[in-house]
């Protein structure tokens, strides 16, 4: 099966496609080229289908030396070149809770990659009494083996169940690493407590130290690693280099995702304030602002289901430089967040019955890549003028 038909096919199990534009939303025709409406100019994006048999995949990279690496949940990295499954996976890679949302999560090769050789993950690791915590671990290729095998961090403690795991990684341009952790789920004032990992940004060096500036780090019984809190769900994390600036999407309850600036100790809110409700429909809270806690960038109601992020900073797409795409599970698109000064002005569903994104991301020759669950898809977003 080509990859244009099975997109094709794609297309049509979802129904006509519905692009949204400034001027409202317009019907695009069915097929692997979607045309619509920048805000400076008309633009057509062929989307590439490249593979279609990914398992829950949830993280992506690339190495210098070309090769993309794609987790799936379940445990396991696929290999690609040139846009091309190579038919391997990374072999010796350590067992995961794969359990619900929990797994093996995101993967990023160290900004110096070509140098030292180190690609991180970010898992689930499942302890004898049935519990798991995030973790973030390092390695490096020899052939497809994991070798040189490193644990850096479990971010403790340990929870039972598979819910709000996380979890992301970044490098700032300092070399520094962040990674997010979610609240478990069940305690949502984990999010708050200073004394455990859950429902935080973290931030350590790239070989698991704590940094010493960190602002926690002097705090008796904090975590050292923490750098923002109040946190709920974060599967969407993104260091633009560009603008020195930490992007985050966390997931709501029923409705209240949010995309968030993170910035050294602040709190977030999550569970005191929040845009959202409980999924029976009752109050969560009664506060959607609160003296000492942060406000959204922008929040959805209703949900979108917020996972992966990234900012555009090729330019290949005339007129999204330093828009926001941000990959929607429950809704099923990419949404193109147009900021002004940092604040939401507009915005675009892009792909729409795609299937539920979980990450988009751009590659280092400047290509916009996404990554869907159920209907297991790996495509690559071309720009034709």
């Amino acid at each position: 099966m080509s990859s244009n038909k099975h997109f094709l096919s794609i297309a049509l199990v979802a129904g006509t496609l519905s692009i949204w534009t400034a001027c409202g939303p317009k019907e695009a025709e069915q097929g692997t080229e979607q045309a619509f409406t920048t805000e400076t100019e008309k633009m057509v994006i062929k989307v590439d289908t490249l593979y279609n048999e990914l398992e829950n995949p949830w993280g992506m990279t690339w190495l210098s030396d070309g090769r993309m690496l794609i987790t799936e949940r379940k445990g396991e990295i696929l290999i690609f070149k040139d846009d091309k499954f190579t038919g391997e996976k990374v072999q010796g890679l350590p067992p995961v809770h794969n359990v619900n949302q929990a797994g093996l999560l995101d993967i990023a090769a160290h900004p110096k990659h070509a140098e030292n050789g180190w690609i991180y993950i970010a898992y689930a690791k499942h302890f004898e009494d049935s519990t798991a915590a995030t973790t973030i671990m390092r390695f490096k290729l020899e052939g497809n083996n994991a070798v040189n095998q490193e644990e850096l961090i479990v971010a403790g403690p340990s929870w039972k169940g598979g819910r709000h795991f996380g979890s992301r990684i970044v490098f700032d341009n300092e070399g520094f690493l962040y990674f997010s952790n979610g609240d478990k789920g069940n305690i949502p004032m984990n999010a708050q407590d200073l004394t455990n990992a859950h429902g935080k940004v973290h931030r350590i060096k790239d070989d698991g130290t704590i940094p010493t500036d960190n602002p926690f780090v002097d705090s008796v019984g904090a975590e050292a690693s923490i750098w923002s809190y109040g946190n709920r769900n974060p599967q969407g994390l993104f260091f633009d280099k560009a603008t020195n600036t930490l992007w985050e999407v966390e997931h709501g309850p029923k409705g209240g995702d949010e995309l968030n600036i993170i910035e050294k100790g602040k709190n977030y809110g999550w569970p005191v304030i929040s845009y959202g409700i409980n999924y029976d429909g009752t109050q969560l809270t009664q506060f959607t602002e609160k003296p000492g806690m942060e406000q959204p960038v922008h929040y959805w109601v209703p949900s979108i289901a917020t996972c992966g992020v990234t900012v555009v900073n090729s330019d290949k797409y005339p007129g999204w430089k330093g828009n926001i795409l941000v990959a929607a599970l429950a809704k099923q698109h990419i949404a193109r967040v147009v900021l002004k000064d940092n604040k939401h002005i507009a915005e675009e569903k892009l792909l729409l019955g795609i299937g539920r994104v979980r990450q988009v991301a751009e590659s280092p020759d400047g290509y916009i890549y996404a990554i869907t669950e159920a209907t297991g898809l790996l495509v690559k977003l071309l720009p034709i003028q």
